[in-house]
């Protein structure tokens, strides 16, 4: 049970992780920042997010919201509730803090946090990633990581959605 409290202790609201990174900058350290839907967490993921911890000290997940999800991938997803898929981010040791945000980009939420680095994948511009005006003008990074090939939530979501016919 000591375990699944460190894991659920990882999901954080914004306020109160601003307040742990106010310290942690404070003393040279440095967090990363990502988002996304993680609906169904495959070796992609788990490539990609080992990846991001490489590049700062802590790695802070923004996790779409099931609203948030719906709005942007239609009615059938999200799979998972955001509790779900909060818990399964945070169950990584790699992964420092989840935290959830409701809009549909994490725009309101970088400008809130002020990450040092923002990654996002290989399939973006850098200047065109939410959030890059944001980090930049603080003299932070933004960086985009290679995806693992044959690996995405949509391609498993279609398998299954075959299998089924």
């Amino acid at each position: 049970m000591k375990y699944l409290e460190q894991i659920k202790n990882k999901i954080v609201l914004a306020d109160d992780l601003r307040a742990i990174m106010d310290k942690e900058q404070a003393a040279g350290r440095k967090f990363a920042f990502s988002n996304g839907c993680f609906d169904l967490v495959h070796q992609g993921h788990i490539d990609y997010l080992s990846k991001s911890r490489d590049l700062a000290d802590y790695l802070i997940i923004g996790l779409n919201s099931d609203a948030s999800v719906r709005r942007l991938k239609g009615p059938r997803r999200p799979i998972n509730d955001e509790y779900s898929r909060a818990l399964m981010l945070a169950s990584f040791v790699f992964v420092d803090y989840v935290v959830l945000f409701a809009d549909d980009t994490p725009y309101n939420l970088i400008k809130t946090l002020q990450p040092d680095i923002l990654i996002k994948g290989s399939d973006y511009k850098v200047e065109d990633i939410v959030g890059y005006d944001i980090v930049t003008a603080r003299g932070g990074k933004v960086a985009t990581l290679d995806f693992v090939p044959g690996f995405s939530t949509s391609l498993i979501e279609q398998r299954i959605l075959q299998e089924k016919e």
